[in-house]
């Protein structure tokens, strides 16, 4: 990432989030970044409401009701935008040079990020992994799964560390050869990690599963060839990043290995291609990146080709 990105944090003042936060600082980012942090409050903002008509109506119970469920929301968004304000001075002053802005607002937690992620263009959606809030259901908890199927944009599910050593950065990427796993290798490839950081291409064979139109007409050994060349090209494109690069070729259920690949190196993030978040992708491909999002150990991207 050479150019200033533009990033987007979902905060909920839940432990998921904390993690996420945390996450940050070993996520390969640039040092000048535009960034919005929201914080969402799961309720409905009643609009056209008039506290004073209540106050002088006592006979009317029903717009006093109205009232005080609106004064709630309100209440509610406020502590929301504490959140996000915190949250920001945080990002701040782990990353200098980034402009930080916090945002708060009562809506539906999953809708309301993926709406100011359509507006506003990211390259970058971070969001906490499965938690409950600790204000009320605030994001993200369940929201997540649907923030990393919907959004348009890659989206990074931080989690905490599994190691507490001082262990290099570690990334785990996930690759079958496909156009959608070499976007994840370019992400990777254009970020700016720290001295030793180490990336381990795993290439994934999954039976009876073609990736492109030359996997299709190929042999099996043909195809094994085929996916070699293609990790041969992600490893000098990472090396030239100064990552220490390796890499290992497996077959079986690309769900299974990359979870497991990454919890036994201790790896700090998966990184995966989008393929088969949506629709009949999804029912064909069993929704890899989805699952991997689910049920890692450590923080997950998914990777969007920004459009």
């Amino acid at each position: 990432m050479n150019k200033k990105v533009r990033i987007l944090i979902a905060y909920d003042g839940s432990d998921g989030a904390e993690a996420a936060l945390m996450d940050l600082e070993r996520a390969g980012l640039p040092a000048e970044a535009e960034v919005i942090v929201i914080s969402v409050a799961d309720v409905v903002l009643w609009p056209g409401s008039n506290p004073a008509a209540a106050e002088t109506s006592p006979a009317m119970p029903e717009i006093a009701s109205v009232t005080d469920a609106r004064q709630q929301a309100l209440q509610a968004v406020e502590e929301a935008r504490s959140l996000a304000v915190q949250a920001s001075q945080r990002v701040r002053a782990t990353f200098p040079a980034w402009k930080v802005h916090a945002e708060a607002c009562g809506d539906s937690p999953a809708w309301a990020v993926i709406t100011k992620a359509n507006e506003w263009k990211p390259d970058l959606v971070v969001v906490g992994s499965h938690s409950r809030s600790v204000l009320s259901r605030l994001i993200l908890g369940s929201v997540t799964q649907k923030v990393v199927t919907e959004a348009s944009c890659s989206v990074r599910v931080g989690r905490g560390r599994v190691s507490q050593s001082n262990q290099p950065v570690r990334i785990v990427i996930g690759t079958d050869g496909s156009r959608s796993a070499e976007a994840a290798v370019s992400a990777v490839a254009g970020r700016l990690w720290p001295a030793g950081a180490e990336a381990k291409v795993i290439a994934v064979l999954e039976p009876m599963m073609a990736t492109s139109p030359d996997w299709i007409q190929a042999s099996s050994s043909d195809q094994k060839e085929w996916l070699r060349k293609k990790v041969v090209a992600s490893e000098e494109r990472l090396r030239a990043s100064g990552l220490i690069v390796s890499s290992k070729f497996q077959e079986g259920d690309p769900k299974r290995i990359l979870i497991d690949e990454a919890e036994e190196w201790e790896a700090d993030c998966i990184f995966v291609g989008a393929k088969g978040l949506r629709g009949l992708e999804r029912f064909l491909l069993g929704g890899v990146s989805a699952a991997v999002v689910s049920r890692a150990h450590c923080s997950v991207e998914v990777v969007r080709s920004r459009q």
